[in-house]
C-alpha cells in the first residue's frame, strides 16, 4: 500500500465477438442501422480486486468470458444496443459468487469505433 492512499483495484479483460444486430428506431439520417447488420463487437471487462496479489485471474476470467459467448460462434443481439448488451453480460457475471459484490464496468464497442461504457457499482 501506498502510504495515505487506498485505490481502488480494478483488473481487465478484452475479447471479441462477431455478431449481428439491427437499431429498429434509427434516425432516419442513419435508416441503415434498421437493417439487420454485422459487427466485431469487442467487450473490456473491469472487475474490482481487493489486493495487490489478484485472487481473480487474468487469462482464467477471460477464458470464462469468451466461453459465455462460444456457443453457436456468433451473437445473435437483434434489437440490443451496446448498452443492452453490457447489461445482458453483466447479469450473466453476478451469478457466479466470484464476481459478486464487486464493482464491474463493462464497454462494449462496434468494430472498435463506437460504444457505450457501463459501471455497475456493487451492493451496498
Amino acid at each position: 500500500m501506498i502510504a495515505g492512499v487506498s485505490p481502488k483495484r480494478m483488473i481487465w479483460v478484452t475479447f471479441k465477438v462477431r455478431g449481428f444486430h439491427c437499431y429498429p428506431d434509427a434516425p432516419k439520417e442513419v435508416a441503415y442501422l434498421r437493417q439487420r447488420h454485422r459487427h466485431q463487437f469487442g467487450f473490456r471487462v473491469w472487475i474490482e480486486v481487493w489486493g495487490d496479489n489478484r485472487e481473480i485471474e487474468f487469462h482464467l476470467t477471460q477464458a470464462w468470458l469468451e466461453a459465455l459467448y462460444a456457443e453457436g460462434g456468433t451473437l445473435e443481439a437483434e434489437g440490443k444496443s451496446c448498452e443492452m448488451l453490457a447489461n445482458d453480460l453483466y447479469a450473466r457475471m453476478v451469478q457466479e459468487e466470484c464476481f459478486q459484490r464487486r464493482d464491474i464496468w463493462i464497454e462494449v464497442d462496434e468494430d472498435g469505433e463506437c460504444g457505450a461504457f457501463m459501471r455497475y457499482e456493487k451492493p451496498q
